[in-house]
């Protein structure tokens, strides 16, 4: 068995799943270790894992993004993103390309070190990285080693043609779609990125490693041998016609959850006294911020819905909405969701891929509103697959959230549910065997 580093950055929605992939790996025989901050050495769980100390960006989020320590210059970026959410999609979608030479390619000389210090000290068979840690990427290609690409988002962040732009959405959810001259925008400027970013890739491995192939369009740049993808294998999403092995897992929920303990089995025996149904409502790890969207979802679900109760996840809000609390709502600051989402009837989420992928394995409809990033090609996504309804997070009223609620009650389509044996067919535990055969199969030499 192959010896592997996984490689994640510091942010909890993409260790996660990464530490999931890497217990998978351990648990085939493979000998894995998982490189990662300090704050995330509790991932590497049980005896097929070894943490390896790894700091690769200096942005991190450890759960709540207000909440993480990080320097000042990402703390105002993460302020100004929050920010451009209240004023749309595209604003803000402007705002993330303007920042992402600082957020996602900030220290690559830096970057190539560590793992050239990394690789010689362990001297992997193989490494596996998150596709946005570009500045790892890069570094691997230098360096000539085999890894593997793991998508953490929508399989569109790997663009599938010449016409695709990292930071565009393929296709717009219909409460959001943009004008003719916001999307003329947001495409000149992806374009830009695209070139800045070809540009320095090309300049970076001509100065560190003149030998090694020309790597390319920088947003493309991925394994050669195999991208694994925590998200269903939809037949209507556009796919590049040659290149790597697609692995389509579904999902990246391990395959044995840890129950819920029991302070909150109590806290759901609560909520069903009182409510026929109960909503999780979260926003991620960055977006819980946005309390002024999540008091208007909880008290659109309590206002007028007597049969519901509710649990959110409200970050670093929870105290500021702590008033909402109460006999048929719960407000915390994080919650356990891929456990919750076994128990609950309904999820409003932001379009986080974890989120839609959790909410499919488990057969739960959801009111997805998206703020940002490759939200709104998720958002999408569930929207053409029936999995639920779609608004505009800065224009929606209470009113609108009882209305999808209550339009959650049949789904558009049978697909979720139908989907969800398939989905759970696979997961990690697939992902894993189909890319250590990969691997087997590829068996690249250094």
């Amino acid at each position: 068995m192959p010896r592997i580093v996984v490689v994640s950055p510091p942010f909890d929605s993409h260790a996660a799943p990464l530490a999931t992939l890497a217990g998978a790996l351990g648990a085939r025989g493979a000998e894995v270790y998982f490189a990662c901050a300090e704050e995330f050495a509790h991932l590497a769980r049980g005896d097929s894992v070894t943490f390896v100390p790894l700091t690769v960006t200096r942005n991190a989020n450890t759960g709540v993004a207000e909440a993480t320590r990080q320097p000042l210059a990402e703390a105002a970026r993460l302020g100004e993103f929050l920010e451009a959410t209240r004023a749309g999609a595209v604003p803000t979608l402007l705002t993330q390309a303007r920042h992402r030479r600082a957020d996602m390619l900030s220290d690559p000389e830096g970057v190539l070190r560590k793992l050239r210090v990394l690789d010689e000290r362990l001297r992997p068979d193989w490494y596996v990285t998150d596709q946005l840690s570009f500045a790892v990427t890069l570094a691997l290609h230098c360096l000539g080693a085999p890894y593997a690409t793991f998508c953490p988002g929508h399989p569109t962040y790997l663009p599938a043609g010449p016409e695709a732009y990292f930071g565009v959405p393929y296709d717009w959810p219909q409460a959001l779609r943009p004008g003719h001259a916001d999307a003329n925008r947001l495409l000149a400027a992806a374009r830009e990125n695209d070139l800045a970013f070809t540009s320095a890739f090309h300049e970076f491995v001509r100065r560190h490693a003149p030998s090694a192939p020309a790597p390319g369009r920088a947003f493309a740049l991925t394994s050669p041998h195999a991208v694994v993808h925590g998200y269903p294998d939809l037949p209507w999403l556009p796919r590049p016609a040659t290149g790597p092995a697609r692995l389509f897992a579904g999902h990246m929920v391990p395959p044995h959850s840890p129950p819920l303990d029991t302070a909150w089995l109590l806290r759901l025996e609560r909520l069903r006294r009182r409510a026929e149904r109960i909503v999780l409502v979260a926003f991620g790890t960055f977006l819980s911020a946005r309390g002024d969207v999540l008091r208007t979802v909880i008290k659109g679900l309590l206002d007028g819905l007597p049969d519901v109760g509710v649990i959110a996840a409200a970050g670093s809000r929870s105290p500021a909405l702590a008033d909402l609390a109460g006999d048929r709502a719960v407000i915390a600051a994080t919650v356990p969701q891929q456990s919750l989402l076994n128990h609950v009837d309904a999820m409003v989420h932001h379009g986080g891929g974890n989120s839609f992928t959790e909410c499919l394995r488990a057969g739960v409809p959801a009111l997805v509103l998206p703020f940002s990033s490759d939200q709104f090609a998720v958002a999408r996504d569930a929207e053409r697959l029936g999995a639920g309804v779609v608004a505009d997070p800065n224009t929606l009223k209470r009113a609108d959230v009882r209305a999808a609620l209550d339009g959650l009650r049949e789904p558009a389509t049978d697909v979720p549910l139908s989907s969800s044996p398939r989905l759970r067919s696979r997961g990690p535990v697939w992902a894993a065997a189909q890319l250590l055969r990969v691997m087997a199969e590829s068996a690249p030499g250094r």
